[in-house]
């Protein structure tokens, strides 16, 4: 049974990373459900279609420009939804930061940068979400890992070192808040999803896989709303999610 939004308490679900394909679904999916869905990306005039989308299918939804590495930005964007919209009781952290190199060419910035978005971000997010959680006692916080958080493949070194801290955030912090009701789960998202980017940057892969051989980023908003509204003495930590015919 899907959650109503009530007027009288306003709860958002927060996707820190609302691209195209799977942040935009998960924030679509959350906004069907009754809660009014709050983005970010750096560039908040990416998310206007977004928005109206949302909006034309009778939800309530804002944007917000936002770089999730810099502590001042994500500090001011927690304040300032939970002061004018309402209190967040799901927050995604969806940035993605897959960028292949040879650990021979890969340099010190780049390094350093993969690691910011991919696990630094989400530290700096979850820490300022989860301050409001606890003191509700309640809440639900999902990051979005991947394949290389599990093991480390050539040319991702830098990818699959911030994933692997990523997945140890989660971990940590779900032993710490599972007991003050605060659920904190990690995706694994293992295969290649249905986007543009795919489409445009492995075409001999895309035209390899059958249609459901490639993950769809509405059936991966399914099982992020599956986890927020899990009973709390069955809830999932790591989910894997792959589709039939990946290797693993």
């Amino acid at each position: 049974m899907e959650q109503q939004h009530s007027k009288t308490a306003p709860r958002v679900a927060l996707v820190i990373g609302a691209g195209d394909a799977t942040g935009g679904e998960i924030a679509k999916r959350f906004a069907r459900g009754g809660y009014i869905a709050c983005m970010t990306r750096r560039s908040a005039d990416k998310l206007q279609p977004l928005i109206e989308e949302i909006q034309q299918q009778g939800g309530m939804a804002y944007g917000f420009a936002s770089d999730a590495r810099k502590e001042a930005q994500v500090i001011e964007l927690i304040e300032r939804i939970e002061a004018d919209i309402g209190s967040i009781e799901v927050m995604v952290f969806n940035i993605g930061a897959n960028v292949p190199c040879s650990i021979l060419e890969e340099t010190a910035r780049k390094y350093f940068k993969i690691w910011e978005m991919a696990c630094f971000g989400a530290f700096l997010t979850g820490r300022e979400v989860a301050k409001r959680m606890v003191a509700r006692e309640r809440g639900t916080i999902i990051f979005t890992g991947a394949t290389a958080g599990l093991r480390g493949a050539s040319y991702f070194a830098a990818f699959a070192g911030a994933k692997h801290a990523l997945r140890a955030l989660a971990q940590s912090m779900a032993r710490e808040l599972g007991p003050r009701n605060i659920h904190v789960a990690h995706v694994v998202v293992d295969g290649a999803i249905d986007t543009d980017f795919i489409k445009d940057t492995f075409p001999e892969l895309y035209a390899k896989k059958p249609q459901d051989g490639i993950l769809n980023p509405a059936h991966i908003a399914e099982n992020y709303w599956h986890l927020a509204q899990q009973s709390r003495d069955a809830w999932t930590h790591e989910l894997d999610l792959r589709p039939w015919m990946e290797h693993w």
